[in-house]
């Protein structure tokens, strides 16, 4: 196919293929899309007699894709990549006239601790954007991210899709978290004495902190694992419980009253809260704005005077 013959090309019809391949199902890429499902089937009856290839093959529930649609595939996702960032360039974004919807996904920590102040800070410049935030974790991020149902996340990342970037909001140290009336701080002898409670997205009862106090030979007794840091206050209050939770977090919770936060009783690692996006808005005037401002608010202050890495691949 010439380049003349790109006239006979529907753009849409790209989109759906790449919707397909990332969701496998016609009904996900239907609800995906904002389309019926009869439309993403003729969709795909096109693309079968554009490429002369079935492209996907049901197996059980999903669609699985052929040689053919995988070759394809790895040549016109960053295609697709290299038009969304030609068309954004020729945009201008004015904050306090915009109505863009931002998708964004958080993690716990940060939906509770850093969202709240970024929100009045965005909306102070732009009253008329719209946020949707969705729950995202180091295991949600990458498909969330891959399939365009954000573009934007902020949380512990590892994997990423392969043009995402990333670079390093801040790094935090753990707080203890108490609310008894008891003075002084707590000994490592104390901290392993009492009774822990633990935020987990998975319900795990262990995490990092067990890692470092097991390379000291001594073990702590998890009592109550939440999935969300809100709410961690009440649970506390009249307790002798105790939880360690990120610097930040520990700031937002102590705020409101009934808790204290101390430094605790064993040397732990800092650990790194990340800032994500989807390289082909990379270059979105939107996107860039929007960015900045989550780097202005919720990073370290050092992180201002930091460019943005390479591309990143893992």
């Amino acid at each position: 196919m010439n380049r003349n013959d790109l006239r006979r090309l529907d753009l849409n019809l790209l989109i759906v293929f790449e919707t397909l391949m990332h969701e496998r199902s016609v009904t996900r890429t239907a609800e995906k899309l904002f389309l019926g499902q009869p439309a993403i089937s003729a969709a795909l009856a096109r693309l079968r007699n554009l490429f002369d290839d079935p492209l996907f093959v049901r197996t059980g529930r999903n669609m699985e894709p052929t040689t053919r649609a995988l070759e394809i595939f790895a040549l016109l996702s960053p295609a697709l990549d290299s038009i969304s960032t030609a068309v954004s360039r020729a945009a201008d974004f004015a904050p306090a006239t915009s109505t863009a919807v931002f998708r964004l996904g958080l993690s716990d920590d940060v939906e509770f601790a850093l969202l709240p102040p970024l929100l009045r800070r965005l909306r102070a410049e732009a009253p008329d954007i719209t946020l949707v935030v969705r729950r995202a974790n180091y295991l949600l991020m990458p498909q969330l991210l891959a399939s365009g149902e954000i573009s934007v996340g902020v949380g512990y990342t590892e994997a990423l899709p392969a043009n995402a970037k990333r670079r390093v909001l801040r790094r935090s140290m753990p707080r203890l978290l108490r609310a008894d009336a008891i003075p002084g701080a707590l000994s490592l002898d104390d901290y392993c004495a009492r009774p822990h409670a633990l935020v987990s997205f998975a319900g795990d009862l262990c995490g990092f902190i067990d890692d470092e106090l097991a390379k000291l030979g001594r073990t702590r007794r998890v009592v109550l694992a939440v999935p969300q840091f809100n709410g961690l206050g009440t649970l506390l209050a009249g307790t002798d419980i105790v939880a360690s939770v990120p610097d930040y977090t520990a700031a937002a919770l102590t705020a409101v009253g009934g808790l204290r936060a101390e430094a605790l009783p064993l040397a732990t690692p800092a650990f790194e809260l990340h800032m994500v996006w989807r390289g082909a808005q990379d270059n979105d005037p939107a996107e860039r704005w929007l960015r900045s401002r989550i780097q202005m608010f919720c990073g370290d202050p050092d992180s201002l005077v930091r460019t943005d890495p390479p591309h990143h691949s893992d």
